[in-house]
């Protein structure tokens, strides 16, 4: 069981997705804006906020870094009516987890949910190190020397992926094979995930190899 913030302006939308987590066994909270969802964090984290961008109060895009740096174990699954890719990709780099586009399958938002748990139970406490760098499994968080950097859900992923196998040229495949399960995603998502993670690591530390995949440089 998860406890999650549904922040949702339209009702019948928020009534739908609320009662299909219940169903899934999760405790479940809602807020219609961006003041009701820090009133409600305020009170304590969550585990997962399902946070709809566009609110009555504003662009909740714009609240990601401040939720990410009030909660910073909550994973945040963006409902976007926004299809086009720059600003999906703008929501994962701003601390977004996962995006689903409206309209949706509720049902799909559970799968994502029940993934999310998934992977999360499977993170036993523990650090892997290579050359400067640190991850801390338990925490999401990668330091490089004694300098935090605070990873999303997907990129802790695929580091976590590379840590573990320090040696081994990963294709896109793979990747995408491993991170996003059985997840409907391009290999188009994988690259740009590894530009956000280079922007966080800087060049040298991942490396592409040409026709090949992605390594820990």
């Amino acid at each position: 069981m998860a406890h999650i913030l549904v922040v949702e302006d339209e009702k019948d939308v928020s009534d739908v997705v609320s009662r299909y987590l219940k169903l899934d066994s999760h405790e479940v909270k809602t807020a219609s804006s961006i003041q009701e969802m820090y009133d409600e964090l305020e009170k304590g984290c969550v585990d997962i906020i399902i946070l709809d961008l566009m609110l009555p109060d504003g662009d909740a895009m714009d609240e990601l870094s401040s939720i990410r740096f009030m909660c910073p174990k909550t994973f945040v699954i963006v409902l976007t009516a926004l299809r086009e890719d720059r600003d999906k990709i703008l929501g994962l780099e701003m601390g977004a987890d996962d995006y689903v586009t409206k309209p949706f399958n509720p049902r799909e938002l559970v799968a994502r949910v029940r993934a999310i748990i998934r992977r999360t139970s499977m993170f036993a406490e523990r650090e892997l190190v290579h050359k400067d760098m640190k991850l801390l499994v338990n925490e999401r968080t990668l330091l490089i020397g004694d300098e935090p950097v605070q990873l999303s859900s997907k990129e802790f992923e695929i580091l976590l992926l590379l840590f573990e196998n320090p040696k081994k040229v990963f294709t896109r495949a793979e990747i995408l094979d491993t991170v996003w399960r059985d997840e409907d995603r391009s290999d188009r998502i994988v690259d740009v995930y590894m530009s956000l993670l280079r922007k966080k690591l800087g060049k040298e530390r991942l490396v592409t190899i040409h026709g090949v995949g992605y390594k820990l440089g």
